[in-house]
């Protein structure tokens, strides 16, 4: 028997434990339950226990699992919390409800052509790179408003808001807080931010949504 929906439980627990720490209203941050490299058996009891919104790294493998899914249970909202490539822009758009890492011109461009071929218009977050790593994806600070002033002025999206992942070495909280800053400067409401070692931290720095994986489904 699978020990997840106990585990979620507690994580729901200490996401309200946190919001109300913060003086933030009950509800107010979204649990992305990531499923990355989970079989659809291992996903089941958490969907059997209420969860809606799950979170992907990439296109092929998610669709390998969730039309299926999304056809036995009502009400999933399919999130990619992963790097995107230009030509996986048409599966990302026709598959995922919201996607965090738009983070460079030819994503930006390949998706709003996309989403205008399709007519389906996932919520679209910018993923800034706050501790500036050359290995990771996202686009560093200091271009984030260049950046954000081309997805609305040159291609026509609506960016609903920021997400970042913090470099593992460093405390998270002052990368938070940066990605917080951004956001209010450009009255973007949504903060996509913590995971499962700093979700309270995130919470009370603002974040909305929280993306967490190992402290609900256990190791990989």
């Amino acid at each position: 028997m699978s020990d997840a929906p106990a585990r979620l439980a507690e994580i729901r627990l200490a996401i309200a434990r946190a919001e109300a720490d913060a003086g933030r209203p009950a509800g107010a941050v979204t649990l992305v339950a990531v499923s990355k490299t989970f079989d659809a058996a291992a996903i089941e009891p958490v969907l059997a226990a209420g969860q809606r919104v799950f979170g992907e790294n990439r296109v092929q493998e998610a669709q390998g699992k969730w039309p299926a899914l999304k056809e036995a249970w009502s009400g999933i909202e399919l999130h990619l919390i992963g790097p995107l490539q230009s030509n996986k822009a048409r599966e990302a758009v026709a598959l995922f409800d919201v996607i965090h890492t738009v983070d460079r011109p030819s994503i930006a461009e390949a998706l709003a052509k996309e989403m205008a071929r399709q007519g389906r218009f996932p919520r679209l977050f910018v993923q800034v790179n706050t501790g500036e790593e050359p290995q990771k994806a996202g686009v560093v600070p200091q271009e984030a408003d260049a950046f954000l002033a081309a997805c609305r002025n040159t291609h026509g999206l609506a960016i609903a808001g920021l997400m970042c992942i913090p470099p593992a070495d460093q405390s998270p909280g002052p990368h938070f807080a940066l990605l917080a800053k951004i956001a209010k400067r450009h009255n973007l409401p949504l903060l996509s931010m913590g995971m499962s070692a700093d979700f309270e931290t995130a919470i009370e720095v603002g974040a909305t949504h929280v993306r967490i994986g190992s402290a609900i489904f256990g190791g990989r």
